[in-house]
């Protein structure tokens, strides 16, 4: 099944984001070439593609996982969250409907 994950940053998470951006990255590229990403980007925090020292708000992913719980655990060991960029994460099923 399909499950978003939708992780909301801290303020001025800039710093903390680009420490472990590698590692975040390398997650979400495991799911891409197991074929389980659909979608994965951050929200810049200003009406812009570079948002510059602006940084970001937070990140949409879309994936498919076994279960909830394997989502929540996937979501869980984020390095935003270690790192101290995510205030909070939520996981919930998602229904592809478009396109």
């Amino acid at each position: 099944m399909l499950y978003s994950i939708v992780g909301i940053d801290n303020e001025n998470s800039l710093a903390a984001r680009m420490s472990v951006r590698a590692a975040h990255v390398a997650r979400l590229n495991e799911l891409r070439d197991a074929g389980r990403l659909i979608i994965a980007g951050p929200n810049p925090a200003i009406d812009s593609d570079d948002p510059g020292e602006a940084g970001f708000t937070g990140s949409i992913i879309i994936a498919e996982f076994d279960s909830l719980q394997a989502a929540e655990e996937w979501a869980d060991a984020d390095p935003y969250i270690e790192s101290g960029a995510y205030a909070s994460v939520s996981v919930k099923p998602f229904r592809k409907v478009l396109p």
